[in-house]
């Protein structure tokens, strides 16, 4: 026991006891606030009953209605308030800090407890400090000795006098140290050695002085950081949300951030991270479910489905045109391919109301003829779509005296009239002198709603046939590539039969979305301040650009591992960076990279270092462990040899992942195993949760996962015969936390046997 800690822990007792008493008081405001809410909003209902369309009481009453909309945004706010002050302190209660400071400063000495939340006593004084505070970096980047931190008047110098780290459970202090470091051995080699279960945890009482770089980034226009397999990089990534969120409450909300997940089941897995620490969730996303999105009823092919389809046959030039479409420079093609569109190469589509043509796509291509052509297709598409929504509204007003509208109106009852009109323009025509007037105000909103589907196919311009066009742009591209013309026009072949089901190849999706915002000029949202792209290495520029594009106003950052490009081929982080910075047209760009690995013990980092040409140059934590076992068998003994390793890795590990190489190997495991005495989990791309320990899956679908022990199933030469499947293999060994079990039906995989010292091998042939 540290000598200090009977009287940390009676500081600590205090600390708990005013947090308790805020608690209590919090409890009773919110319980409070509740109950007027409840009020104030039955209020509103009654008075909101009251019939709006008496002529002499219309304009008292929407008095009315306004003042207790503000009322009651007022109390739910206020609510809303206090509901967060109960949960902060709830979270609190347990684990107040976790951090201590003693700092210098001219003389006056200071201690500084560090903790999720700030607490302060009735005086206003501090007694625990959010670890997102100016002031608390001291603790994550500061060592013994001249440091500073951040103030709204400038840099302020101090010394720091001593760091201590707490370990605390249920009020009580189970450990605690002094140390010279961010975050001192004993303290990660406790944080890591705990089982691992359904989901992420925060990081913030063991952030790295690395990670907190990348956290406290406020300045960066494009942060790019490329961190190693468990190097943090993730977490680092959601606790820089968390600190972007407390740094700018008053101008930032979690909505106007978006993360880019590399699939549905990751962001079930970090979803309570940002919770834990007092946020709500930023939206999260993948890209297929993005792009699916923006491309209504077409089914956007994933990453995944494709690697699935490659294990088949595709061709080197499906491989070539893939390799084009999905490049920086095909933005330069599309815009080339627009620039030359003429009214007879640009197409049209019908615009239908009940079954009907109601605009024809002849009747658009002659309307766009008639702007002249100095002004861009851009322009002359946004006019054309300007004089049919003309041409729709003298529709509507020449129908508004139509017996058939007249009698419509009059069929309808007090409620469906309200409906229609809504609260403000009621208003509005009890106001109007001549029931006349009301009437075509009515009959007028009436025909409005009844073509409103007609209008919104010409505000999101519906009649502007992208599918064909992009259809067009492919064999444009084989008259301007002719020793590639028979490839690009297969291409187009290919996507168009797709289209008849629904179906979009993935390299097709930013190219297509480009084409169609470069000639309507839509897609952009000015919303998002930040964008985060998790598994960079995954992305293609086409891609990333369109990402760009869609947010313009956003700060990006991009995080991966270059070393588990499992569909491309690996870069440098100074050539990502310099790629990304060019595309981006970035004044501020910032490259952190993370070389050191904490997820796995030193044994299974050193096969997974092993595995790559450049592994020297990644650190790992000190964590000793077993060595990571190989087991070769064959077919007629590997259903066996995986319920023997099953049963052995579950009398110590809570957790366990069998990886595969492929779905179909997996759905072939879980087979084997359906009749073991605890349930598996099949996982699937199109699963968004993992519910139980158990799990089979593959590969990819394991990125930025982690699990106690992990099977990979049949590292043959097989299934990993070339360097091609470095990236994979590296992958499946750094899931591990603490064991790693490999199974080779037949001979081991050229891969492996070159690093078989790092393995325990308990048999090895040909």
């Amino acid at each position: 026991m540290h000598a200090d800690q009977p009287v940390e822990q009676e500081r600590l007792d205090k600390v708990v006891v005013e947090i308790d008493q805020q608690l209590e008081d919090a409890k009773d405001a919110y319980a409070q606030a509740h109950s007027e809410t409840r009020a104030v909003e039955g209020n509103y209902i009654a008075n909101t009953s009251i019939n709006t369309f008496e002529v002499d009481d219309a304009m008292e009453t929407n008095a009315e209605i306004q003042q207790q909309r503000n009322i009651v945004a007022r109390v739910t706010e206020t609510e809303n308030i206090m509901r967060k002050t109960v949960d902060t302190l709830t979270m609190l209660r347990p684990s107040p800090y976790f951090g201590r400071v003693d700092i210098d400063e001219e003389g006056d000495q200071e201690s500084l407890y560090i903790g999720l939340a700030s607490v302060q006593d009735k005086s206003g004084d501090f007694l625990v400090y959010d670890w997102r505070a100016p002031i608390s970096g001291i603790y994550y980047n500061g060592t013994l000795g001249k440091v500073s931190y951040p103030t709204p008047m400038g840099e302020q110098d101090a010394e720091l006098l001593k760091k201590r780290q707490f370990t605390i459970a249920d009020a009580k202090i189970v450990n605690m140290f002094d140390t010279n470091e961010t975050v001192g051995d004993e303290m990660l080699q406790y944080a890591l050695g705990q089982q691992n279960d359904l989901t992420m945890r925060n990081i913030v009482a063991t952030i790295q002085q690395e990670q907190n770089q990348i956290i406290r980034d406020t300045t960066s226009d494009l942060l790019v950081v490329q961190g190693v397999a468990g190097s943090g990089k993730t977490s680092a990534i959601l606790q820089r949300i968390a600190f972007l969120l407390f740094h700018a409450r008053e101008e930032l909300n979690s909505d106007q951030i978006v993360l880019f997940s590399p699939n549905r089941l990751f962001s079930s897995y970090i979803a309570d991270v940002l919770p834990s620490l007092g946020e709500r969730n930023m939206r999260q996303v993948t890209l297929a479910e993005f792009f699916s999105a923006r491309l209504q009823g077409l089914q956007v092919q994933t990453l995944f489905e494709r690697y699935e389809a490659g294990q088949n046959t595709v061709s080197d030039a499906s491989l070539q045109v893939r390799e084009v479409l999905e490049d920086a420079t095909i933005l330069d093609a599309l815009t080339a391919f627009v620039e030359q569109l003429t009214p007879t190469t640009l197409r049209f589509d019908n615009i239908y109301f009940e079954d009907d043509v109601f605009f024809s796509k002849e009747a658009m291509t002659l309307l766009f003829a008639e702007f002249s052509s100095n002004y861009s297709v851009r322009e002359r598409i946004q006019m054309t779509q300007k004089r049919l929504m003309e041409r729709l509204n003298n529709r509507i007003d020449g129908l508004v005296d139509e017996d058939w509208v007249l009698e419509a109106l009059n069929n309808l009852d007090d409620q469906q009239y309200r409906d229609l009109l809504g609260d403000e323009l009621a208003e509005q025509v009890a106001e109007e002198e001549e029931m006349g007037d009301a009437i075509d105000v009515a009959a007028k909103r009436y025909l409005e709603r009844e073509f409103q589907v007609v209008d919104d196919a010409l505000y999101n311009m519906h009649f502007f046939d992208i599918y064909n066009q992009y259809g067009d742009f492919l064999a444009y591209m084989a008259n301007q590539r002719p020793a590639e013309a028979e490839w690009w026009l297969s291409k187009r072949d290919r996507f168009l039969r797709e289209l008849e089901y629904h179906r979009i190849d993935l390299e097709d999706a930013a190219p297509m979305l480009f084409l169609r915002d470069l000639i309507t000029g839509g897609g952009t949202n000015k919303s998002m301040f930040y964008v985060f792209v998790d598994e960079m290495q995954d992305y293609t520029m086409a891609q990333l650009l369109y990402l760009k594009h869609a947010f313009p106003a956003a700060k990006f950052t991009v995080l991966g591992d270059a070393e588990q490009a499992l569909f491309r081929e690996v870069e440098t982080p100074a050539a990502l960076l310099a790629k990304y910075t060019a595309a981006f047209k970035a004044t501020k760009p910032n490259l952190i990279t993370l070389n050191k690995a904490y997820r796995s013990t030193q044994e299974i980092m050193d096969f997974a270092k092993a595995l790559l040409p450049d592994g020297d140059n990644i650190m790992a934590f000190t964590r000793p462990g077993g060595k990571p076992a190989l087991y070769i068998t064959d077919t007629t003994g590997v259903a066996d040899e995986l319920w023997r390793q099953v049963d052995v890795l579950r009398q110590d590990h809570n957790t366990v992942a069998i990886l595969t190489k492929t779905q179909p190997e997996a759905e072939a495991v879980y087979r084997m195993l359906r009749k073991y005495p605890e349930k598996f989990q099949l996982l699937q791309a199109s699963d968004r949760t993992r519910t139980s320990n158990l799990v089979v899956m593959p590969i990819y679908l394991a990125k930025g996962l982690e699990f106690d022990a992990v099977i990979g199933y049949d590292v043959s030469q097989t299934n990993y015969p070339d360097s091609e499947a470095t990236g994979l293999l590296y992958t499946l060994a750094s899931r591990a936390m603490h064991a790693l079990t490999l199974i080779s039906v037949g001979p081991v995989s050229s891969l492996i046997r070159q690093v078989q010292d790092t393995l325990e091998i308990h048999a090895f042939g040909e």
